[in-house]
């Protein structure tokens, strides 16, 4: 239940970074969409980084059932934690929506009308949530402490690379689409996206999972 709670929270935080950022950037930018996306970025590298230290220890720190499926196919946690994880994951994102919303005068919810579709941004959600999991995999087996460093640095700069401005998380892509906000999605493109990250992290974890194998035989 600690570990539940945990990823319920820190997912509700980072959401709340997201929209709150978003909204604050594009009323304090002029109208200058680089601005706004600026400010949204460097908040939200930020805070994973905060919240990746503060709850790592207790859950994790997933805040992203994709992170969460694949640490299972890893035997990082049991099967039958992860529905727990997922559903914590997905109310804490909705939760963190509200936060925002509340805190910036908006409707507590409201359909996102921001559209994100096309085969171009579907990719982009690929490559963005396959290159989360390659860091994730990659530093938490060589560098577990840097992790947290990495995986802020890592959307840091994947909300400028990719067309899509690098959601790579299912909750966050349902959450977001409950905000007609800079960091909304319509409702209609989010099932895209969440198909392009799960399809992501399962190349990134089938990877890794070889490139493991490999670098063991050459140890024996």
């Amino acid at each position: 239940m600690r570990r539940i709670v945990a990823e319920m929270v820190g997912t509700a935080l980072l959401l709340a970074t997201v929209v709150g950022s978003g909204i604050m950037g594009e009323r304090l930018s002029g109208g200058n969409v680089a601005i706004a996306l600026l400010a949204n970025t460097l908040a939200t590298g930020a805070m994973l980084v905060a919240l990746i230290l503060t709850f790592g220890p207790i859950s994790g720190a997933h805040f992203n059932p994709a992170v969460t499926l694949a640490d299972a196919y890893q035997g990082g946690i049991r099967w039958r934690e992860t529905p727990g994880y997922v559903v914590a994951q997905v109310v804490g994102a909705f939760a963190g929506v509200a936060t925002a919303h509340v805190m910036f005068g908006e409707p507590v919810f409201s359909v996102s009308r921001h559209v994100r579709a096309g085969c171009a941004q579907m990719f982009s959600e690929f490559v963005a949530t396959f290159g989360l999991l390659a860091v994730i995999l990659g530093c938490g087996r060589a560098r577990a402490a840097a992790t947290p460093f990495a995986v802020g640095a890592y959307i840091t700069g994947a909300y400028w690379f990719t067309a899509s401005t690098s959601f790579a998380n299912p909750a966050v892509t349902l959450a977001r689409s409950a905000s007609d906000t800079f960091a909304g999605i319509r409702p209609v493109d989010a099932p895209g996206f969440i198909a392009a990250q799960l399809a992501g992290a399962a190349s990134a974890t089938i990877l890794f999972r070889w490139l493991h194998s490999v670098e063991r035989e050459n140890s024996l």
